[in-house]
């Protein structure tokens, strides 16, 4: 089930990318933290407790990546549907306890201080879940019932995570599902219709925050069948968004050197170690260190797009392409909210937010992308 063999056939060239990736997410992380400006003129170290953590959950998540990346994933086709029903009643049970921050998202484990999102391992559960589907109706593929039995798939977890509520996480599975169901040759007319349907509605959203429609004048008709809060999170004028465009703003073309910032030092940009790691670097290493940035994600989609390309069966085709647009919508969605594009909705920036179960997750997708890749060249 698990060899230490198959490591030695992974990708290499992921490797670099994903270390890489780690360092500039603690790069940040220890210097949005406040104990270095409440602590003005004094060295508070590199590894503050926020990084210590950080650092910890990487170490982890190597372990995840190797345990995943060295096992069969054509052993996922058995734990597919137990983790799925698993994943339903994780879901579910976030409803019967206390709401952390207003909202049902985390499982709070008393004693040691974690907490669980369960949302987040629900993307890639719904991925693994959907491969075998797919594979198992291959023959049935462009039928209407494959078509509708797979939306359900993905419709059940998607209205139990937007009834937490976390926008966010659930329009992620709508890109992941639309491209597993053109590879998988679900009825053309369902697929077209489906991204017909997303494209209209990301072209609604953007014309808001591109100002080509009036957030305000289209509230009366918007709130009859959206709520207010709901309508609320397109609002491009709001201070998050501001903030996160003030940040890359200042940071120029080189930005104001590590630690140095003044706008998200002082704590102007909200959440500058989680959802808006991305203006935050951007502030104190400028666009050099954006684009940057960029190149490295650039890089990882393409290593992990290539992954689906040498595929050796369609159960591994459909898990790497799922698991690719999963890692790719996060960035797009993250980049494209805090650069004013996309309303804010509380999507992490993979590997480089902080936070655990992202961690976790990203670096077991990873782990399974390089479970194919090894296994390309095996009959």
């Amino acid at each position: 089930m698990w060899s230490h063999r198959t490591l030695s056939r992974i990708d290499w060239r992921v490797i670099p990318v994903i270390l890489s990736l780690m360092t500039i997410s603690l790069l940040v992380i220890a210097a949005t933290d406040p104990l270095c400006h409440l602590s003005a003129g004094s060295d508070i170290g590199f590894f503050t407790p926020k990084v210590q953590c950080q650092f910890r959950r990487f170490l982890l998540g190597g372990g995840v990546f190797l345990l995943f990346a060295g096992m069969d994933y054509n052993k996922l086709r058995d734990w597919g549907w137990i983790c799925y029903v698993v994943m339903l009643f994780g879901l579910l049970g976030l409803f019967f306890t206390e709401p952390i921050q207003n909202v049902h998202r985390w499982y709070r484990v008393p004693f040691i201080g974690v907490s669980i999102q369960p949302s987040e391992y629900s993307k890639l559960i719904v991925v693994i879940t959907l491969s075998w589907f797919l594979e198992k109706n291959r023959s049935n593929a462009s039928s209407w019932r494959t078509a509708m039995v797979g939306s359900l798939i993905v419709a059940i977890p998607f209205l139990l995570i937007l009834k937490q509520p976390d926008l966010g996480t659930a329009l992620v599975l709508c890109p992941i599902t639309l491209v597993m169901f053109y590879l998988g040759n679900i009825h053309p007319v369902f697929v077209r219709a489906a991204a017909i349907g997303g494209a209209v509605a990301l072209l609604f959203i953007l014309s808001i925050f591109l100002g080509i429609l009036s957030y305000d004048n289209l509230r009366p008709a918007a709130t009859h069948v959206l709520k207010e809060y709901q309508y609320e999170r397109l609002n491009p004028d709001n201070h998050h968004q501001r903030a996160a465009l003030t940040a890359i703003g200042v940071g120029g073309l080189t930005g104001s050197g590590w630690r140095a910032s003044e706008f998200t030092g002082r704590g102007w940009l909200p959440y500058g170690h989680t959802d808006s790691v991305f203006p935050a670097f951007g502030e104190e290493f400028g666009v050099v260190g954006l684009l940057l940035l960029l190149v490295l994600f650039y890089s990882l989609i393409y290593f992990s797009f290539q992954v689906t390309a040498v595929a050796k069966d369609h159960f591994g085709r459909m898990l790497s392409a799922g698991v690719t647009v999963y890692l790719a919508m996060h960035i797009i969605v993250n980049i494209g909210m805090m650069c004013g594009f996309l309303p804010i909705t509380g999507v992490p920036l993979i590997l480089v937010s902080y936070g655990g179960s992202s961690v976790f997750v990203t670096m077991a997708a990873l782990g399974i992308l390089q479970s194919i890749y090894s296994r390309r060249f095996m009959f």
